[in-house]
């Protein structure tokens, strides 16, 4: 495993970390999360690089490693697809692939719909709804931010909070990151065009329907694990099913 930074478009730094030699994957974790609690401790990475994967995982700007900046100019339209861009540049990466869960799967739409054009997409832990109808979810998570202690225990919103204080996150910053997303039309999904691989839990409704996800894309297969969007996120059945899009 290896950590480096780099500066990106902007010239903010930007973490990622690197595991196993093969064809590159690069990898986009959700909201709250990081590149370690996504695809790191319950195994993903591990599994796609002994699949053959060059694993590749920024910690998103406002995440992690990754810088923190609080100014509201540092969070343009866009700007995580931004800096997934800036990244690819940076490695010099022509032919990979690209995958998400949850905003980590949005990022990976906006960044096609801009023009980045991977072998292969893997949108886990997303829904149809997710994409189309962004305010929605977003409006919530700044809630959660700004109101931590009005939900009841055991909610989703009692949840998301223990998440994001588990994990540290930059309040402020992540807020900046909700205020930058950019819902989708019917057209933009339409660029979705390499084979894609759609992977959601069970039990996980968060973002909407992942079934008609994958059934409004061109090229799209469904894979259902088990879990909810919190948790299927740690079954191994995550990894074999991207493994074994990937390696295919």
């Amino acid at each position: 495993m290896t950590f480096q930074t780099f500066a990106s478009f902007d010239g903010q730094p930007i973490a990622y970390r690197e595991v196993g030699t093969g064809g590159p994957v690069v990898l986009l974790h959700g909201l709250f999360s990081d590149a370690v609690t996504n695809w790191i401790k319950f195994g993903t990475a591990a599994t796609l690089a002994a699949a053959g994967c060059r694993v590749i995982m920024p910690d998103l700007r406002g995440h992690g490693a990754s810088a923190h900046p609080h100014d509201a100019a540092a969070y343009p339209p866009d700007v995580l697809a931004m800096d997934v861009a800036a990244l690819v540049g940076h490695l010099g990466l022509t032919d990979f692939d690209l995958g998400g869960y949850s905003l980590g799967s949005r990022t990976t739409v906006r960044c096609l719909v801009r023009g980045m054009t991977p072998r292969r997409v893997v949108l886990a832990g997303m829904g149809l709804a997710g994409l189309v109808d962004v305010n929605r979810r977003t409006d919530w998570f700044l809630h959660v931010i700004a109101a931590p202690a009005s939900f009841a225990r055991g909610s989703p919103g009692w949840t998301a909070v223990q998440f994001m204080r588990t994990t540290g996150v930059d309040g402020e910053a992540v807020a900046h990151v909700l205020r930058s997303q950019v819902g989708m039309t019917d057209a933009d999904l339409a660029a979705v065009t390499p084979p894609t691989l759609v992977v959601c839990g069970a039990d996980d409704a968060d973002n909407g329907s992942a079934p008609d996800l994958a059934a409004a894309l061109r090229h799209a297969t469904y894979v259902e694990i088990p879990g909810t969007h919190m948790s299927s996120v740690t079954k191994p059945e995550l990894g074999a099913a991207m493994a074994g899009f990937l390696a295919a």
